[in-house]
């Protein structure tokens, strides 16, 4: 039997990581435990951040169809 990977769910992966480094600043885990739940997180960090990159990539080629080939940097000051 092989073990099937569930999909990658980004709202899940982040909620995930905020219950990480809440259980993490308690202070009351073991070094082995928070050291496990470091590494978890730094996983779901790299998935997360490929996710975020993959995102990008199709909003760009979207942009790219329409005609609209140059991106700006979003300003908060016109807001």
């Amino acid at each position: 039997m092989t073990a099937e990977k569930k999909p990658f769910v980004f709202e899940k992966a982040i909620s995930s990581l905020e219950e990480i480094v809440e259980s993490i600043e308690t202070g009351e885990l073991s070094l082995d435990a928070s050291l496990k739940q470091f590494e978890k997180g730094i996983q779901l960090t790299r998935e997360c951040h490929q996710a975020l990159t993959e995102a990008e990539q199709k909003v760009q080629i979207l942009i790219q169809q329409n005609g609209q080939e140059t991106l700006t940097d979003f300003d908060n000051e016109d807001i």
